[in-house]
C-alpha cells in the first residue's frame, strides 16, 4: 500500500524535492537556538563581549526569518502537491466508477462513495503534504540535536534522551493499532452518515408527502448515534495517546534537569550551571520533532485508512471487455437471443430472472415485452447494451456474439427511453445534447420538435438555457419524458430500447410522447417494454413473458385469437 501511495508522488517529485530541502532548511534553522545559546552561557556572556553577543543574536534572528520564508514556501507549495495528488487521485477513481459494473453501484450507496471520493481524498492530500515533510524534518532535528548535545554538552545527558525515544516508540506502535481500527470505523460510519443524509435529501418529496419526518429523523438519528459512538472511541485513543506522549515529553524535561543537576553538582563532563540552559534548549529541540511526530501518526491513521478504502474502489475489476473486441458500426440483420440466462446475485442470495430465454429481431421491426412484473422485461433492456452479464447463453446482433464487441461502440448504437427519466442538473439544452455533445443547436432543436417539447421550451423565459433543476425537478414527468425522447432523436441509433416510457402519464400526454415514440420507431429495430398494451398492437411480434420464461407470442391479432394470457391482459385492460 505505502508503494502505491508512494507512485502518486512521481508526476511531482521536483516540486515534493524542493519542498524537502526547505523543510531540511528549516530544521538547520531550529538548530541555531541551541547553538546560540551555548556561545553565550559558555563563551560570550563569561567573556563580557556585548559586541559579540548582537552579533550571535543577530545572526539568530537572521535564521528566525529565513525560517519563515522557508516555512511560507512549505505551507503553500507543500499544500499544492497535496492537492495536486488528490486531484490526480480523484481523476483516476472518477474515471475508474465510469467503468465499474452496474453491480458496483447496486451494492455500494451514493453517499458512500461521494464520502470516498471527497472525504478521505482530503485526508489523503494532507497526509501526502505532511507526512514525510514532518516525518523527514523530526529525524533531521532530533539527530542534529543530539549529535549537538554530545559534542557540546554531554554524552551521557544525549544517551539519556535517546533511551527515552524507544520507550516512545512502543507506546506509539501499541496505540497505533487500537487507532488504526477506530479511525476504519469512522470512515465507514462517516459514509453511512452521507449515505443517509443523501437518500433523505433527496426523497424530501416523498417524506413530506407521508408525513414520515419523524421516520427520517430516527433514521438519521440512529446513524448519527453510531457516528458519535465511533468518533468518541477514536477521540478516547487519541486522547490515550496524546495524553501518553505529553507525559514522556515532561518526563524528558524532568530527566535533564535532574541528571543536568547531578553532573553540575559532581562536576561530571565538566558540566556547569550555565550549560544547563543550553541542555534545556536541546531538550525543548528533541521535543518539537517527537510533538510532531504525535501529529504524524494522527495524519498516518486518518490518511492510510483513508487510502486503504480508496483503494478497495480503485482494486475493484472493471467491466470485463474481450480481448479481441472490435466494433459495432450498427445492425445489419437481427438481434437474437439463444437460451440466455441470468442471475442477479450477491453475498446474501442470488435470484434467476431468465432462464433459457430464446426470441429474435430483425433488422427495422419491432418487438414488444409484455407481461407481469418480475418476468424479465426490464433485465433483457438492460442486457442487450451489457450493462450487466449473462449466466449462460448468447446475445448476438448479426451472428457475432455481443461480448465480442467493445462496449462503447456497442452502445454508441443503442438509444434508450426509460420510465424513470434522469435529467442531469443544467439547461434543458445540455440534457438533450447528451444524446450527441458535438450536436449544433440547429440540430438540438430538430431533435425537440420531433419530440414536441420545442414549443414548451420556447415559451420559457429563457428558452432551452433554462435551468431543470436537480433530476429535471423544475419540470413535469411529461415534460422531462419528452427531453428523453429528444435525447434519443438526437443520438438517431440503429437500435432503440423503450422502457415504460408511457406507463406513468396521464392519457392525453400518453397519447403525445406515444406519438413521439412511433416517429422515432421508424426505420429502427426496436424493443419495447409495456403494461399498457394499447401501445404495443402495431408491433411486428409480442412476447409475453412470464416467471417461467415464454409463455406466448405472436402478432396482436394472433394473441387475440389465442384467448390466453395475453388476451385476457387485454380484455381486462380494455374494460378497464
Amino acid at each position: 500500500m505505502i508503494r502505491k501511495f508512494a507512485a502518486y508522488y512521481k508526476p511531482h517529485l521536483k516540486l515534493f524535492i524542493l519542498d524537502m530541502i526547505c523543510a531540511v532548511a528549516v530544521a538547520g534553522c531550529s538548530l541555531g537556538l541551541p547553538v546560540i545559546v551555548n556561545l553565550v552561557t559558555t563563551d560570550y556572556a563569561l567573556r563580557s563581549e556585548p559586541k559579540a553577543l548582537i552579533i550571535g543574536c543577530s545572526v539568530l534572528l537572521g535564521l528566525y526569518v529565513l525560517k519563515a520564508f522557508l516555512n511560507f514556501f512549505i505551507q503553500y507549495w507543500g499544500h499544492v502537491v497535496g492537492v495536486r495528488m488528490q486531484m490526480d487521485m480523484r481523476n483516476a477513481m472518477f474515471k475508474h466508477l465510469q467503468r465499474l459494473p452496474f453491480k458496483f453501484f447496486d451494492d455500494n450507496k451514493v453517499g458512500t462513495i461521494m464520502s470516498r471520493i471527497i472525504n478521505d481524498l482530503f485526508e489523503i492530500s494532507e497526509l501526502a503534504h505532511h507526512g514525510p515533510e514532518d516525518l523527514f524534518v523530526s529525524i533531521v532535528t532530533l539527530i542534529g540535536a543530539c549529535v549537538f548535545m554530545a559534542a557540546k554538552v554531554s554524552v551521557w545527558l544525549m544517551v539519556i534522551v535517546l533511551a527515552v525515544v524507544p520507550l516512545i516508540v512502543v507506546f506509539a506502535a501499541i496505540m497505533r493499532i487500537s487507532m488504526m481500527k477506530a479511525f476504519r470505523r469512522t470512515r465507514e460510519e462517516t459514509g453511512r452518515l452521507n449515505s443517509i443524509v443523501e437518500s433523505c435529501i433527496s426523497g424530501i418529496r416523498v417524506s413530506k408527502a407521508y408525513t414520515a419526518a419523524d421516520h427520517e429523523m430516527d433514521k438519521f438519528r440512529k446513524v448519527n448515534d453510531g457516528y458519535v459512538k465511533v468518533r468518541t472511541f477514536a477521540f478516547k485513543q487519541m486522547g490515550k495517546f496524546f495524553a501518553g506522549m505529553t507525559f514522556f515529553t515532561d518526563f524528558m524535561y524532568w530527566l535533564m534537569v535532574f541528571f543536568a543537576g547531578l553532573f553540575c553538582i559532581y562536576g561530571i563532563d565538566g558540566m556547569t550551571g550555565a550549560q544547563i540552559a543550553t541542555v534545556l534548549s536541546c531538550v525543548a529541540i528533541v521535543i518539537n520533532p517527537i510533538r510532531t511526530l504525535t501529529g504524524f501518526f494522527e495524519q498516518v491513521q486518518n490518511g492510510m485508512s483513508g487510502f486503504e478504502r480508496y483503494l478497495h474502489i480503485m482494486d475493484t475489476p472493471e467491466e470485463p471487455e474481450s480481448v479481441n473486441a472490435k466494433e459495432f458500426n450498427g445492425i445489419n440483420d437481427s438481434i437474437e437471443f439463444d437460451n440466455v440466462c441470468f442471475s442477479y446475485s450477491n453475498e446474501e442470495s442470488k435470484k434467476e430472472v431468465l432462464h433459457d430465454l430464446s426470441f429474435k429481431v430483425k433488422k427495422g421491426e419491432t418487438i414488444a415485452l409484455v407481461g407481469a412484473s418480475g418476468g424479465g422485461k426490464t433485465t433483457v433492456c438492460h442486457l442487450i447494451p451489457r450493462f450487466y452479464e449473462i449466466s449462460a447463453g448468447s446475445i448476438k446482433i448479426d451472428g457475432v456474439d455481443t461480448r465480442d464487441y467493445t462496449k462503447y461502440t456497442l452502445r454508441k448504437q443503442i438509444g434508450m427511453v426509460a420510465q424513470e427519466v434522469f435529467l442531469f442538473g443544467g439547461s434543458i439544452k445540455d440534457n438533450i445534447a447528451y444524446g450527441n455533445l458535438d450536436a449544433t443547436d440547429e440540430e438540438i432543436i430538430d431533435a425537440a420538435k420531433k419530440a414536441n417539447i420545442h414549443e414548451f421550451a420556447m415559451s420559457l423565459p429563457n428558452g432551452y438555457d433554462t435551468e431543470v433543476g436537480e433530476r429535471g425537478v423544475k419540470l413535469s414527468g411529461g415534460q422531462k419524458q419528452r427531453i428523453s425522447i429528444a435525447r434519443a432523436f438526437l443520438k438517431n441509433p440503429p437500435i432503440l430500447i423503450l422502457d415504460e416510457a408511457t406507463s406513468a402519464l396521464d392519457n392525453v400526454t400518453e397519447m403525445q410522447i406515444q406519438a413521439s415514440l412511433e416517429k422515432l420507431s421508424i426505420g429502427r429495430t426496436t424493443i419495447v417494454v409495456a403494461h399498457r398494451l394499447s401501445t404495443v398492437k402495431n408491433a411486428d411480434e409480442i412476447i409475453v413473458l412470464g416467471r417461467d420464461g415464454i409463455e406466448e407470442r405472436g402478432t396482436h391479432d394472433e394473441l387475440i385469437v389465442l384467448n390466453g394470457v395475453y388476451a385476457n391482459l387485454y380484455q381486462y385492460q380494455f374494460r378497464e
